[in-house]
C-alpha cells in the first residue's frame, strides 16, 4: 500500500468514525504504530485532521476527500472506464469535462489517442472544463484546444465554480458532456457533494447534445447532497464490468461496460 493509499484509507476511517486511536488505525491498515503516528502528523500539518493525544479526530471543515487523495481508489477500474469513454469522442468534437478522478483519467486517455493527433498540429478536439488540473495537463497538448471557465477554485476538487464559471456555458454548445459524479441512482439521478459543483455540472449537461456519466460501480445506487440531473437526462453510462446496471438500462440509459 502506497502512502497516498494509506492516507486515503485513514481519512475515510476518520470520516466514518470521527475519531481514531493510533492503535486502531494500525490494526485496521496492518502497519506499525510508528507509521500511523507519522501519517497523522503529516496529515495534521496539511490540516486534513486534528491531532490528539494518542490519535486523531476528523477535521471539522472537510466535506469530502481532496482529489489528490482519492486518485488511488479503484484506479484500474477508472482507467478502463476512461479509455472506453474516450472512444466515444470523434475528431472535431467539442466536449465538456467536469472535475474528478475518473474524468481526469478520461482527459489523459484523450491526450494519448493517436488518431486525435492532427498532422498539421492544429487542435483535433475542443475541451471545455472547469477543472484546473485537467486544463493544466492538457494545455501543452497541441491537438487539444482548452477552454477553461472562470470562477472560484475549490481546493477539494480543483474545480472552478460560481457565476463566472456558469456564464461560460451560456456562450457555447457541446457535442458531449462527460460528468464524473459522487452518486448515481435511478430515482435521484446524478449527484455530487457540493451545490456549486452541481450547478455548473448541470449547465454543462444542458448545453450538450449527449450526456455521458463516467462512474465506477461504487457510485451506483449512491446519492450525495446536490443533484446534477435526472437519469432521464443521461444518454450513456460508462462503468466497470462488475456493475449491476439493469435498473439504469430499464430507465433507458445506454450502458457501456469497461
Amino acid at each position: 500500500m502506497s502512502r497516498y493509499e494509506r492516507w486515503n484509507d485513514l481519512l475515510s476511517l476518520l470520516a466514518s468514525r470521527g475519531r481514531l486511536s493510533v492503535e486502531e488505525a494500525a490494526a485496521e491498515l496492518t502497519v506499525s504504530t510508528a507509521t500511523i503516528r507519522r501519517d497523522f502528523d503529516q496529515l495534521a500539518q496539511q490540516q486534513m485532521l486534528t491531532r490528539t493525544r494518542g490519535g486523531a479526530v476528523a477535521h471539522t471543515v472537510t466535506y469530502d476527500l481532496p482529489l489528490r487523495y482519492k486518485s488511488a481508489r479503484r484506479a484500474s477500474e477508472k482507467q478502463r472506464i476512461a479509455a472506453a469513454a474516450a472512444e466515444l469522442v470523434q475528431p472535431g468534437a467539442v466536449i465538456g469535462v467536469n472535475g474528478g478522478t475518473t474524468t481526469t483519467e478520461l482527459a489523459r486517455a484523450l491526450a494519448t489517442r493517436a488518431d486525435l493527433h492532427a498532422e498539421n498540429g492544429s487542435p483535433a478536439i475542443t475541451i471545455v472544463t472547469n477543472a484546473l488540473n485537467i486544463a493544466n495537463e492538457l494545455v501543452v497538448r497541441p491537438h487539444v484546444k482548452i477552454v477553461l471557465t472562470g470562477g472560484v477554485a475549490l481546493p477539494q476538487s480543483y474545480e472552478l465554480v460560481g457565476p463566472l464559471a456558469n456564464g461560460v456555458f451560456d456562450q457555447v454548445t457541446l457535442d458531449i458532456a462527460f460528468l464524473g459524479v459522487s452518486g448515481l441512482d435511478v430515482e435521484r439521478g446524478a449527484t455530487c457533494h457540493n451545490e456549486d459543483e452541481a450547478s455548473i455540472n448541470r449547465q454543462m449537461a444542458i448545453r450538450a447534445e449527449r450526456v455521458v456519466v463516467a462512474a465506477d460501480s461504487s457510485k451506483l445506487g449512491e446519492r450525495a447532497f446536490a443533484k446534477i440531473c435526472g437519469v432521464g437526462e443521461i444518454d450513456i453510462l460508462v462503468t466497470d464490468a462488475s456493475a449491476d446496471t439493469r435498473s439504469f438500462e430499464e430507465a433507458g440509459v445506454k450502458v457501456v461496460h469497461a
